[in-house]
């Protein structure tokens, strides 16, 4: 693998179409990283030459378009599994994102795995997507998901954490970095405390892989799951990484297709990992262009951008401290990529479309985090997201338009 580039902001700017666009007359300012990021022209151009070039189903075809889509989709497996360190690329599953990741988890795993009077863990930070498939598995087997405590500055309280660890605690799954409010947790803390009750744990990845780079082992978590789509990747396609033992393990989560070995009305066997978890065609232009976003990022230099990103949060926290009316909402001690606001006297939805007409692009609402909201009495905040390809006049732009919602809206 090539040494990555020098970190020049301008040229991977450059490398971004959509970012050269105007919204309602305004160069467009998107500060909604923590959704969905933006795709570079190398991730565009490989979907958009494979459905040109080599259009085909993978794995089962006997042709020269067939052996050139699987060789690329394959590819793109081997990639993955060198950029979370994974052990094997047979420990790289497939999936339609961090929710489907989740679910199969939660099934496979929990359902065979979990019973009555077992306790799952979640923060109370998490996604939803990392709290309804365990309560939908604690109602079927009789578990219970109970949450784990967060501070005032919206870090996970680890004292309470403690306290809530006996051998009946059976799942701990938490995200790696919070997507209401950037919140990076001290993994290297929390899981070996749930690994000494001899709990699995569990990492949400997708707010983490778009930010700073990913060791699954160093980590020493059980299964790690990330979208596509928020690490400069396509929509529709993630990734769901778990040790072998488990994978192994666990039954298949869907039926039919590149899953099986064998199928008769007497019994069917399945296939080997990866396939076992991966049924019907997959997402293959999705899972090239996911390949193409990892080589993407392998030629930046990810610490020189992480700090980059992390001086564009300095500088919003030091324009938010001067700025009257302005509400930060929460401010743990590390944080990655979310600023999460409030102006007094107003309604997020309110200020999401006002600094919209002025070119700012930003999210507004619970974000998919209702029991954070309602921990902390909020309806909702302004989620203003950062990327590597943000800039301080970006910023300055968010807090223009933040000047105009205030005279409109006060």
């Amino acid at each position: 693998m090539a040494e990555p580039k020098k970190f020049n902001c301008e040229a991977i700017r450059a490398d971004f179409p959509i970012l050269k666009q105007t919204v309602n007359g305004h160069p467009l300012v998107y500060l909604d990283n923590a959704a969905t990021t933006q795709k570079p022209n190398a991730v565009i151009d490989a979907i958009s030459h494979y459905y040109r070039s080599y259009n085909s189903n993978v794995h089962r075809g006997a042709h020269a378009l067939a052996d050139q889509a699987t060789e690329a989709f394959e590819a793109s497996r081997t990639s993955m599994a060198q950029f979370i360190n994974s052990p094997k690329r047979e420990h790289i599953i497939w999936t339609r994102g961090t929710t489907e990741g989740m679910n199969i988890i939660a099934r496979a795993w929990g359902e065979a795995n979990l019973k009555a009077g077992d306790k799952i863990l979640v923060s109370h930070l998490e996604h939803h997507a990392n709290i309804v498939p365990w309560q939908m598995v604690a109602k079927k087997v009789g578990a219970t998901v109970e949450p784990i405590a967060i501070t005032p500055e919206g870090e996970i309280d680890i004292a309470a954490f403690k306290a809530q660890l006996d051998s009946s605690v059976k799942c701990v799954s938490f995200g790696q970095v919070s997507n209401a409010l950037g919140t990076v947790h001290p993994l290297d803390e929390l899981i070996p405390l749930a690994k000494a009750v001899g709990s699995l744990v569990i990492v949400d990845g997708a707010q983490a892989v778009g930010h700073f780079e990913i060791d699954v082992q160093a980590l020493g978590c059980d299964f790690y799951v990330f979208s596509g789509h928020k690490m400069f990747g396509p929509t529709g396609v993630g990734v769901l990484w778990g040790k072998e033992a488990l994978l192994e393990s666990m039954p298949p989560f869907l039926g039919g297709g590149e899953m099986i070995e064998t199928v008769s009305f007497s019994g069917t066997t399945f296939n080997v990992l990866p396939y076992k978890f991966e049924a019907g065609t997959p997402d293959i232009a999705g899972v090239i262009g996911l390949g193409a976003a990892v080589s993407y990022l392998n030629s930046i230099d990810r610490k020189a951008a992480y700090e980059h990103e992390h001086a564009l949060l300095e500088y919003t926290w030091e324009k938010a401290a001067n700025f009257d009316g302005l509400i930060r909402v929460g401010q743990p001690k590390v944080c990655a990529g979310v600023f999460s606001f409030l102006l007094e006297g107003t309604h997020p939805s309110d200020v999401g479309m006002i600094i919209d007409q002025q070119g700012v692009a930003v999210r507004t609402g619970h974000h998919c985090t209702q029991p954070l909201m309602s921990e902390f009495g909020l309806p909702g905040t302004v989620r203003a997201s950062f990327s590597f390809y943000n800039t301080k006049d970006d910023v300055d732009r968010l807090f223009g338009a933040l000047n105009k919602a205030k005279t409109f809206l006060l």
